[in-house]
């Protein structure tokens, strides 16, 4: 799915700004047709935004339902005998859309785009009524899971299984986009080596009758570089120019596709990043050379906007990975924002690019906290054939929108789920395999969670890279950092004896109350997390195998309420706000003098 652009075929426009909003836990509004109607008792809501915390009222915040937006849009006159596309960045977790009085789009998934074409229902040179109503519930079937519990008093109360707040909304743009009527639908792009040269390999998807396609490829001083014909061919750069970690150089692909007489019907430029990633015995190797992650899990979470994507807080962040040294970062535990990856592709930023299935265990609690028996994850009542048929058709969009991203040098399929249980083995084994089959260029992989010794994992060797989340010393072992390091150790060295693999540590910390001090590191205090990432470098500079280290977490984030939670989670080297506290200033000094 291509993204909207402006161009000389194409043009865009964007809806964000101040839609009516409208709770509607009863789910009135199907049965009433809220969309045949300027959208009564409404209120005014920022797009793209979470809709959770903006007003101080909890039914806001803890809403279970559907949630409505609408707004009005004059289409230009000009736009008349185009096709005109709507297309939603994202809906959290499922939504349906109306133009006027026509429903054109119904889309399961939080993270993802979806579109439809609308070109039949929209009035070119008048006011267009958009109506989109957004779900939050998650069940055994979404990703993520969770369960709707019914209180007695009738109140429905959202349980999920996932360690951050459920926030919802329309928290990405929305557009309203031209093509012409037979028009690129798709572009994909592989790239490699051939000693200087780079090779880049195309293929355009489009629609309508027969025609030319034209490509050229231009550096990034708007220089044509490479030019071929055909839907699907090679482009061949003598010198070429590499995207590696650090130096975000960027090609542009222009794709034209041409009538008989040769005039230009419409053309697509599609960013290209020339490099390969490989994983051999145990390293990962970005253009041929070792790569070694420096960074954060991440979470799109801000105060008041939630996941709302906002640019500033974007720049911010980015600058904020720079200071400190780190060169890449997961997005856990759902894709980001696709400006998020446009940014990381022009600035060198290497990343592991994750889909929503985080809560797919049963067993974290029982499994890491006590002894107590295990429960099953997998049956028909819980994680299902339902739930793995949604977790594919998140893949599919997951690589069908990232695909050409070069910052992405891995798929993560799931965080955390069950890996234990001989169904583990049967539920992955498809995903695995479809990951694959969707992008035959990039390793796939799993963050493993712990509940086992690497011999009883079902799945690892179904998988390119070992990422690990590890938490001795905090909720394992609280306090006693010497015991964390014996066992952190011992476990990697199992890990790297039993699987050929790379490793990448993919979270590890400790929750850190911004200004508690102490004279001896305790937990909760900025010098006890200090000591506990202290404790997992020196392990992990003794164990070659280990190829990444990525802490959790790059700053504090909105869970759900609880006694183990105060006013969120609080692992973050930096404030919700983006303070500092003491660890930053540790790894901008490990990180920053690394080779």
């Amino acid at each position: 799915m291509l993204r909207p652009q402006d161009g000389p075929t194409r043009e865009r426009r964007s809806l964000g700004g101040l839609w009516k909003f409208r709770l509607d836990a009863e789910g009135a509004g199907r049965t009433e047709g809220w969309w045949r109607s300027p959208l009564a008792a409404a209120v005014d809501m920022p797009v793209p935004a979470s809709y959770n915390d903006i007003f101080p009222d909890a039914a806001v915040r803890d809403h279970v339902g559907d949630a409505w937006y609408q707004t009005s849009v004059r289409v230009p006159a000009r736009w008349a005998g185009e096709r005109v596309v709507l297309r939603c960045d994202a809906a959290t977790h499922r939504a349906t859309a109306w133009v006027n009085d026509t429903k054109v789009a119904e889309h399961e998934g939080g993270y993802t785009p979806f579109e439809a074409d609308v070109t039949e229902q929209l009035r070119p040179g008048a006011d267009n009524r958009v109506t989109v109503v957004v779900n939050n519930e998650l069940t055994w079937a979404s990703i993520p899971p969770g369960r709707i519990e019914e209180r007695p008093d009738g109140r429905r109360v959202q349980r999920y299984f996932h360690d951050f707040f459920n926030y919802a909304g329309l928290h990405r743009p929305v557009w309203l986009y031209t093509t012409p009527t037979v028009h690129i639908s798709d572009i994909t792009v592989t790239t490699t080596f051939e000693d200087t040269t780079g090779v880049v390999g195309y293929r355009v998807d489009s629609t309508g009758e027969a025609h030319s396609v034209r490509i050229s490829l231009f550096d990034a001083s708007g220089a044509e570089v490479a030019a071929a014909t055909g839907a699907a061919g090679t482009l061949r750069v003598p010198g070429v120019h590499p995207w590696a970690p650090g130096d975000g150089y960027l090609y542009a692909l222009e794709a034209s596709l041409l009538n008989t007489a040769g005039d230009v019907i419409d053309s697509y430029r599609q960013p290209v990043g020339v490099r390969t990633v490989e994983v051999r015995g145990k390293q990962f190797l970005i253009n041929g050379t070792p790569f070694y992650f420096k960074g954060f899990g991440k979470h799109e979470d801000a105060a008041i906007r939630g996941k709302g994507h906002d640019d500033v807080l974007m720049v911010h962040d980015f600058a904020l990975l720079d200071w400190i040294g780190a060169n890449s970062f997961r997005t856990s535990h759902y894709p980001y924002a696709e400006e998020v990856l446009d940014y990381a592709d022009r600035h060198g930023v290497v990343v592991i690019d994750e889909t929503a299935a985080v809560g797919l265990n049963l067993n974290i609690g029982g499994g890491i906290f006590n002894s107590g028996e295990r429960v099953s994850t997998f049956s028909p009542d819980t994680i299902s054939e339902d739930t793995r048929r949604t977790h594919l058709q998140a893949i599919r969009e997951l690589v069908a929108r990232d695909k050409n991203h070069p910052s992405v040098v891995l798929w993560s399929i799931a965080n955390e789920p069950d890996h234990v249980q001989p169904e583990a083995r049967d539920y992955f084994a498809p995903l695995a395999a479809e990951a694959r089959r969707m992008d035959p260029t990039r390793p796939v992989a799993y963050v493993n969670a712990l509940l086992a010794r690497p011999d009883q994992c079902q799945v690892t060797d179904l998988f390119d890279v070992v990422l690990l989340n590890r938490y001795y010393g905090w909720y394992v072992g609280p306090g006693d950092l010497e015991a964390a390091e014996t066992a952190l150790e011992t476990e990697l060295r199992q890990w790297a004896e039993q699987h050929d693999k790379p490793i990448v540590i993919t979270e590890y910390g400790a929750d850190t109350y911004p200004g508690l001090r102490s004279t001896v590191p305790t937990p909760w205090t900025e010098e006890y997390q200090a000591g506990l990432l202290d404790v997992y470098h020196r392990v992990f500079d003794r164990i070659d195998a280990v190829v990444g280290e990525q802490i959790w977490h790059f700053a504090d984030f909105a869970t759900a309420p609880g006694v183990f939670r105060v006013d969120g989670n609080k692992k973050g080297v930096f404030t919700r706000e983006r303070r500092p506290k003491t660890a930053a200033f540790n790894l901008r000094s490990r990180w920053r003098t690394a080779d």
